[in-house]
């Protein structure tokens, strides 16, 4: 079967897609299969030695592949850098060591390096736990922004325009803002100029507030007391009190608002994109100028962002 390079191989296609010689460090020589069926995507490598490594292609956080068995040094360095992408907080030293199961000393050679090329860095209120660093995230940034997905889900805001007649966009939390993702624009003469890769405030937006509300208690509230709250409008909320109630709301009913918060006469309305096992990923936001659709109105479009928002998260 031949497929375009870069294109990802559907799971419900049951058959061996590619096959390559990859050189080892060893000199050895290894031959990677991609190999799929109904149930999971499957990659397996058998080195020259008869060892055999399977990773799923289809959960890349799924850990099936433990750090021991990465026989080679770009492998461990890769699934260090996996295992600290997948913890939810900073990760210690001995934490890391007990979960892949390698020496201390190792470790911390390869944390070291990670940290001098800004991969890594250390958690400013935790002695001796890591978290990704400013290179790994811009990377990570990079990938999302550049990637083959980005066309299916450009075409799925597109139709999302075309039924609701106004302007929608795709977010993600980026540390303490929001960044936008991918934006398709209504027809319209009042635009906001926020292309992708913008970034605006996470409290006073209805996507930033619907991605703030969706986090882990304890890391949203860490996020909230460490914002800087200038008041765009009169509308915008300042209050930290007021802001984590506005968030338990947005919670609860999985939509968020913005009532001419961040710019005035418009509003905004945002619904969570949600991965296999309901955790937020993304949110999908449509705004519109007051005069044209009050706020009334505008949740009116929430049904069909959800579908949309079904839609988006096959993509990730």
């Amino acid at each position: 079967m031949n497929r375009e390079p870069g294109l990802p191989v559907p799971i419900d296609c049951a058959e061996t897609t590619m096959t390559e010689d990859l050189p080892d460090v060893d000199e050895t020589r290894s031959q990677i299969q991609l190999v799929t069926d109904d149930d999971i995507s499957l990659i397996t490598a058998q080195t020259a030695c008869g060892k055999r490594l399977r990773y799923n292609g289809s959960d890349p956080f799924s850990r099936m592949t433990q750090m021991k068995e990465a026989h080679t040094p770009t492998l461990r360095t890769f699934a260090l850098l996996e295992h600290l992408v997948a913890a939810e907080g900073p990760v210690s030293l001995a934490d890391i060591a007990h979960d892949v199961d390698l020496p201390k000393a190792s470790l911390h050679r390869m944390l070291a390096s990670l940290e001098a090329g800004g991969l890594v860095i250390r958690a400013p209120d935790h002695k001796n736990a890591y978290v990704i660093g400013p290179r790994l995230a811009q990377l990570g940034l990079g990938v999302m922004m550049h990637s083959g997905a980005r066309r299916l889900r450009h075409a799925i805001l597109a139709r999302l325009v075309a039924d609701l007649g106004e302007t929608c966009n795709l977010t993600m939390l980026h540390g303490a803002q929001v960044l936008y993702l991918d934006r398709m624009e209504a027809p319209w003469p009042l635009r906001l100029d926020l292309k992708p890769g913008s970034h605006v405030p996470v409290y006073c937006s209805a996507s930033g507030k619907l991605l703030l509300a969706m986090q882990a208690r304890e890391q949203r509230s860490a996020i909230v007391r460490a914002l800087k709250f200038d008041r765009l409008t009169p509308n915008t909320i300042t209050d930290p009190e007021l802001l984590e109630a506005e968030l338990d709301r947005t919670a609860r009913k999985r939509v968020a608002i913005d009532n001419e918060e961040f710019v005035v006469g418009i509003v905004c309305v945002a619904a969570p994109v949600m991965d296999l096992n309901d955790q937020c990923i993304a949110a999908i936001a449509v705004h519109a100028p007051v005069s044209r659709a009050p706020l009334s109105r505008a949740l009116e479009f929430v049904p069909r962002m959800q579908e949309a928002a079904q839609e988006l998260a096959k993509t990730f």
